[in-house]
């Protein structure tokens, strides 16, 4: 019985592995990142109407909200997706001690709030997880924010999974079968569905940018 050659062995391993790379080079490209800032202007944004808003400013590339008494925010004005998507900015406190980047962002039917740098300055987590708030769920953090220094945030919202990075660091990581995911209730329930917002801080932002993901297949 004839046994093949280790040539043959080395020529069929090698066809393997060329046709294993052509299937990675045709898999489908990554999403592309969508800029929701322009760094000009707040063309595409709008105030929620906090009742103690702060100003709002334009400066040097950056979308900078004032101290306000108590949150200041903004709010975009675009089509933005409900579930299976990521968005990217940075963000920077300029001033004050409480949270300077109040990210809410939509989950289906409802919202959440990631808060970085609340009760006095260096709290972070998710609002809420079962009517429990940034400060008192599985995602409470303390990690200290130098003042100035700009952070990159990023999260990804699926129908299984809420996660966030702050710089290569995740900071949540929550699978969302069973539990009730929702806005911390007062006034910061008008950023929803998406929106930033600062409390008694100066807060600036920038790159701002959103893609959209496939939704991943029925298990």
């Amino acid at each position: 019985m004839n046994t093949p050659s280790r040539r043959h062995f080395l020529a069929v391993t090698s066809l393997g592995l060329l046709a294993m790379q052509a299937g990675a080079l045709a898999a489908d490209p990554e999403p592309a990142w969508q800029s929701i800032f322009d760094g000009k202007t707040l063309t595409g944004w709008k105030p929620p109407g906090f009742s103690g808003q702060g100003t709002i400013e334009v400066k040097n590339g950056t979308m900078v909200l004032g101290v306000g008494s108590d949150i200041t925010g903004m709010n975009p004005t675009i089509d933005f997706p409900k579930m299976n998507y990521e968005i990217s900015l940075e963000a920077a406190r300029l001033d004050g001690s409480d949270f300077f980047c109040g990210l809410t962002l939509p989950y289906g039917k409802t919202a959440f709030t990631i808060i970085l740098g609340g009760w006095g300055g260096a709290l972070v987590g998710l609002s809420s997880i079962n009517g429990d708030d940034a400060s008192e769920n599985e995602t409470t953090k303390f990690i200290k924010f130098d003042k100035g220094k700009w952070y990159k945030i990023r999260a990804r919202v699926t129908a299984d999974k809420i996660e966030a990075w702050l710089d290569d660091e995740k900071i949540v990581n929550v699978e969302t079968d069973g539990k009730k995911i929702d806005m911390r209730p007062g006034e910061i329930e008008l950023s929803a569905p998406v929106g930033l917002a600062t409390f008694r801080t100066e807060g600036a932002f920038r790159e701002i940018k959103l893609r959209k993901l496939d939704a991943p297949a029925a298990k």
